[in-house]
């Protein structure tokens, strides 16, 4: 029998464990000739969820548990566990519920049927409109800006035939940007539609700040577009500047005496081309972020315990 291994991060999620796992057993009683495992990578949560996760591995032996030493953040913290998968296939699954656990047998479906990825794209959410529709202008402006075809509303939940995890495996991302990398494997990905359910219980970790990271990594990853972007601004911003400080002199010598420039054009040209400077320092910083957490080579994750692998 083929071994699915199903891997869902978890912080601070211990309202939504227990239908989650319930969930996954009614979805697998379906689905009889597979054997599964129910990997779950806790990032130091600080409520009960480790505690509630025990629980159910001491009943069941099919639930395994990663237990991290500290909080590694949420982009680390998956792709760690699921190169700690040993099944057939890899498959995805957050722990709020809002990846529906019934797609998996969809999923598999098309990965008997040769697919090797098998990716969950967002049609619609019952979430608030305004966060899927910024999260929409996002995927479209980095699939624009980016060197190759990233998918839209992809938000890693699919499965992941053993072959894609082995390229994975090889490749030692340090900070990966997983929605590229499926891209960047390049195998014929299948894509099934879904509608985004709201979250069961509690509220969602990502803040501001989380998603800010995720679509800056995005861009620091798969484009080069932004840093070729401050060269044509520079350019352009320069040459501007030349033909305002010509017309100014022409203007001048021409009403010598009734024209004055005063200060405001000079105070307001700094502060335009300050905060270009400013703001295209801050794209340099990334990529060169980018690339000082790569040279690091830190370890994904440190563990603090295993349970039932």
């Amino acid at each position: 029998m083929k071994t699915l291994s199903i891997v869902t991060p978890c912080y601070n999620e211990e309202g939504n464990i227990a239908e989650l796992i319930r969930r996954v057993r009614e979805v697998m009683a379906k689905l009889p000739a597979y054997n599964y495992e129910h990997i779950f990578i806790d990032n130091r949560s600080t409520d009960r969820t480790l505690a509630v996760l025990k629980q159910f591995a001491a009943e069941d032996s099919r639930v395994k548990i990663i237990a991290n030493a500290r909080n590694f953040g949420h982009i680390r913290s998956p792709y760690y566990a699921m190169l700690q998968a040993r099944g057939e296939a890899v498959i995805s699954l957050v722990s709020d519920l809002q990846d529906p656990p019934d797609v998996i047998i969809e999923f598999v479906r098309h990965w008997e049927a040769g697919y090797k990825v098998v990716v969950g794209i967002k049609t619609g959410s019952q979430e608030n409109w305004w966060r899927y529709r910024l999260r929409g202008l996002y995927y479209k402006m980095i699939k624009r800006l980016a060197d190759m075809d990233l998918l839209e509303q992809f938000t890693g939940f699919g499965l992941y035939d053993r072959q894609i995890m082995d390229v994975l495996r090889g490749l030692r991302e340090p900070y990966p940007y997983f929605r590229g990398l499926i891209s960047d494997v390049g195998y014929n990905i299948k894509r099934v539609e879904y509608i985004q359910p709201e979250r069961l219980h509690g509220q969602t970790k990502n803040n501001f700040l989380t998603l800010f990271d995720i679509a800056m990594l995005g861009f620091t990853s798969y484009s080069k577009v932004p840093l070729r972007l401050a060269t044509l601004v520079g350019f352009f911003t320069a040459c501007l500047s030349l033909l305002v400080g010509m017309g100014y002199l022409v203007a001048k010598l021409i009403f010598w005496n009734t024209f004055t420039a005063g200060i405001a054009p000079v105070v307001v040209g700094i502060f335009f081309l300050g905060s270009v400077q400013l703001f295209f320092m801050g794209i340099v910083g990334e990529y060169v972020g980018a690339v000082f957490t790569y040279v690091q080579n830190r370890p994904l994750v440190v563990e603090q315990e295993r349970i039932n692998f």
